[in-house]
């Protein structure tokens, strides 16, 4: 999908910046700790330097040029000199461990949050020729890199696979959130290219009447109001009606605005279940989240405004009509 709009185009943007902001944070952390480890518990001088060095480049690369580049060309740059950086490590480790090319399958994800599927399709592409690369090198030519033991390799691999965890957990969390906004345009496009209605609820009482009774079904029959955060926003949503013509529609049936409208429906349910349902079976907060209250607070506040009284009081006359009745 192409989006035009320059403000959603500057929040995805954004996104995409703050991804690799913190996957280049998150990478930095990632070998430090790695270097640490064969510096300290798995000796291995050659290793631990060689993660140093792609700590520091990492971090230090980005940071110098990241105002000078865009983000898909930075991107670009680093899923080749990352996998070219990897394979040395995946030929150090092939005998112990083939988990070590583990570290090149975020980047068909990455490809897809940032690339259209042509990309995804060539970084795809471009891993499997590492790893086959790999596999035919470390078969014909003998580095004699460091042997490790099994309690090594369980080691680094434990922290292999948290690590991806990690950066696989960072990459959709971000494709969550570009995604979304991507969706948002998507409604608000459609929004603007459907007809809108112009028709004046007063000047024509007949649209008013009509209108109406297309928000009653909304109420009786999906019951909406069931949904807490349901507000006048949704239900033009919903209608593809105007908000305004949606309110005076609702002033010329007798009710003062729409809270008052949905809050009347809301407790027409509440007292319905009440009638229905046995307190000393079910609780009082099931009944009013059933019908769309989200707490007790607001749901004391508006059927005290609408009945008059409170709950306590409606429950403990509806216990009264029910004693009477039974004798």
């Amino acid at each position: 999908m192409i989006i035009t709009d320059p403000i959603k185009l500057q929040k995805i943007e954004k996104h995409k910046k703050d991804l690799v902001h913190y996957y280049v944070i998150l990478m930095s952390v990632v070998l430090s700790v790695y270097a640490l480890i064969f510096t300290f518990l798995i000796p291995d001088k050659t290793i631990s330097w060689y993660l140093y060095g792609g700590a520091f480049f990492l971090s230090y690369s980005y940071f110098m040029i990241r105002k000078n580049y865009s983000i898909n060309i930075l991107v670009h740059a680093y899923i080749i000199l990352a996998s070219l950086y990897n394979f040395y490590i995946m030929l150090a480790f092939w005998n112990n461990s083939v988990a070590s090319f583990v570290w090149l399958m975020p980047i068909p994800l990455a490809a897809y949050v940032f690339f259209n599927r042509k990309y995804v399709i060539i970084y795809s592409v471009f891993i499997l020729i590492n790893i086959i690369l790999g596999y035919l090198i470390s078969k014909n030519f003998d580095f004699n890199f460091q042997e490790h033991t099994k309690e090594d390799v369980k080691l680094t691999d434990t922290f292999l696979v948290i690590s991806n965890v990690a950066v696989l957990a960072l990459i959709i969390y971000f494709k969550d959130k570009i995604r979304r906004e991507e969706i948002y345009h998507e409604i608000e496009q459609k929004r603007q290219s459907e007809p809108r209605i112009t028709v004046s609820v007063e000047k024509d009482p007949a649209f008013g009447d009509e209108l109406f009774e297309r928000i009653e079904n909304m109420m009786t029959e999906k019951l909406s109001y069931k949904e807490v955060n349901f507000n006048i926003s949704k239900l033009s949503t919903e209608l593809e009606v105007n908000s305004t013509y949606i309110s005076k529609a609702i002033r010329q049936h007798g009710f003062p605005n729409f809270n008052n409208y949905l809050n009347i429906h809301r407790i027409n349910c509440v007292k319905k279940l009440l009638n229905e349902n046995d307190l000393e079976k079910v609780t009082l907060m099931y009944i009013y989240t059933e019908a769309g209250f989200s707490n007790q607070s607001t749901f004391n506040r508006v059927f005290k405004q609408i009945e008059k009284i409170t709950p306590s009081e409606y429950i403990n006359t509806l216990q009264t009509i029910n004693i009477s009745e039974n004798i």
